[in-house]
């Protein structure tokens, strides 16, 4: 058993309170489940009871925030995890939340890497797009299955675009081709393709 130590009210939002457990932060509440719980300080109360008032009082206001949050732009699991997290949930809350939006399409990786493919691809190279969706919590297979859909054709004339950006105004000697060589090669582009691009201003010998 764990003495609740403080409760005080969370900064950016007053209807919730952060609750304190033996002079460390536990979890956030909100006010109406504290006062219902006649939860005060210096109460004695187990983390499995706490973790049940949580659950039961607010999955709902989790959920709500979670999809407040993925309104404005899709997110990954991983990214809406780390939000409620951060907004004090504990995470059988979390889990709730997470179920209910997968179960309403609001939460698809597989989806959202097939999106974030199409979009990125058109600046980005594979290798690139894979490290970010990587780091955005999307699984490997579905990493995958993403990329399979690129057109191999669709990341020369990319990787194409971006060169001839980074060339303008220069000369394609044989320093400034390399340089370039590298530029493409920093945005994610497999060599074939940042060679086949750099072919259409000429021969990039090798380093």
């Amino acid at each position: 058993m764990n003495e609740i130590t403080a409760i005080t009210p969370q900064v950016k939002d007053k209807r919730r309170c952060n609750i304190f457990v033996d002079g460390r932060f536990c979890c956030g509440l909100t006010l109406e489940a504290t006062v219902k719980n006649r939860l005060k300080v210096g109460q004695i109360v187990s983390p499995e009871k706490l973790s049940e008032i949580q659950l039961e009082s607010e999955k709902n206001t989790a959920l709500d925030k979670a999809l407040t949050h993925v309104s404005a732009t899709r997110k990954t699991e991983k990214q809406v995890r780390e939000f409620l997290s951060g907004k004090g949930y504990l995470p059988a809350v979390i889990d709730y939340a997470i179920e209910k939006m997968k179960g309403y399409n609001f939460l698809n990786d597989g989806e959202y890497a097939e999106a974030y493919v199409e979009s990125a691809g058109k600046k980005k190279g594979s290798r690139l797009i894979k490290m970010e969706l990587k780091a955005k919590g999307v699984s490997e297979t579905e990493i995958d299955e993403a990329l399979s859909a690129v057109d191999g054709e669709a990341q020369e004339d990319a990787a194409k675009a971006i060169l001839y950006k980074y060339m303008r105004g220069k000369t394609a000697d044989r320093e400034t081709l390399q340089k370039a060589y590298r530029h493409l090669m920093g945005k994610g582009f497999e060599y074939d393709v940042a060679k086949a691009a750099l072919a259409s201003l000429g021969e990039l010998d090798e380093e």
